[in-house]
């Protein structure tokens, strides 16, 4: 405030951050969908559907989508609990909003410094699986509860190692503060060179390498789709909804992907600073470079999507309980004994 000297009422304030985080998750949602689902799945795969709509590159595509939904029937199924079911999609986007309140854009571009941001940002993330299972229970249909009870217990599984991935961040960085985190990437040094900061991602690879798997997980994403195989349970959890209800799912999946793209560039990649830049030009650059390193992290992301095919639910859960949680157990270890030895 005083460096812009002015003095805004809290209120106001407030209000302008929530407005902020309102509009963040729609649009990150809109443009992930658009560049990677549509634009990078195309030319990946050779699709020339989504190339075409409006001319130069298909650009009509994402809002006929949009309108399409939009303008769908809200159906609701006789023998679903109609309150229940019209609550779930809003819990699915709420988390997703809740995890943007401690991601930082600049020094002082973030809507709450908590002390242990790393743990609220994770524990929030996890509110996504009640909106689930009330979508669910509530469909009363077989296929939808199949699908909300695998997406339960695939999301239980790969918080785990999520979290574990995490730790060895903050026992280097010595604090659970995404804001804290990010400037002992920028202000530390490698082998006393400080030239480029010291981002995690050079001494926790193995860590991020397990968060962006655990992230696929929890985004339910291929390879990690099973709560909504189409061969097997039609749309899983998603099957009864219709129109906006249904969009409201999608833009929680996308919103919740730019969260956790947002997530892994903060803790691995030093999210929006650059070294050597400081205060107001910090302010003014660091969102531009976060939206950078985010989508970069994105991109890997969906790259997996459109490349490795679906696992069986006893290969998912062997996957997070056999191989990723002992990895990053031992990754733990290791930084810790050399946190302690250095």
């Amino acid at each position: 405030m005083n460096a812009l000297a002015v003095e805004i009422p809290w209120g106001v304030l407030l209000a302008i951050k929530a407005v902020v985080i309102l509009a963040v998750v729609p649009l990150g949602a809109l443009v992930l969908g658009y560049t990677f689902l549509l634009k990078m799945m195309s030319h990946m795969q050779s699709r020339l559907g989504p190339m075409d709509p409006g001319g130069f590159h298909g650009w009509f595509q994402l809002i006929g989508d949009g309108i399409k939904f939009l303008q769908k029937e809200d159906i609701v199924p006789d023998e679903a609990d109609r309150r229940v079911f019209a609550l779930a999609p809003t819990v699915v986007v709420i988390s997703t909003f809740l995890i943007f309140v401690v991601i930082p854009a600049g020094p002082r571009l973030q809507v709450a410094n908590l002390d242990v941001g790393v743990f609220y940002a994770l524990a929030v993330s996890s509110l996504s699986v009640i909106g689930v299972l009330m979508a669910g229970w509530a469909s009363a249909n077989k296929f939808a509860l199949i699908g909300a009870l695998r997406a339960a217990a695939q999301l239980i599984a790969y918080e785990l190692p999520l979290l574990l991935a995490v730790v060895g961040v903050v026992i280097q960085a010595g604090t659970m503060s995404l804001q804290g985190i990010v400037s002992a990437q920028q202000d530390g040094a490698i082998f006393g060179w400080s030239g480029i900061g010291n981002p995690f991602i050079l001494t926790q690879f193995v860590g991020f390498l397990l968060f962006l798997i655990a992230a696929q997980a929890e985004l339910t994403q291929t390879p990690f789709d099973m709560p909504v195989a189409e061969s097997e349970l039609v749309a899983g959890y998603m099957v009864e909804y219709t129109g906006f209800r249904f969009l409201f799912f999608f833009i929680g999946e996308f919103g919740t992907a730019t969260a956790f793209a947002a997530l892994a560039a903060t803790l691995f990649l030093g999210g929006w600073s650059i070294p050597g830049v400081h205060g107001t030009a910090a302010d003014l650059l660091g969102p531009l470079v976060l939206v950078l390193k985010l989508m970069a992290v994105a991109f890997l992301m969906f790259w997996v999507r459109f490349t490795y095919p679906r696992l069986r639910e006893d290969q998912l859960q062997a996957l997070a309980w056999k191989v990723l949680i002992p990895i990053a157990l031992v990754n733990v270890i290791i930084t810790a004994i050399i946190k302690v030895a250095i």
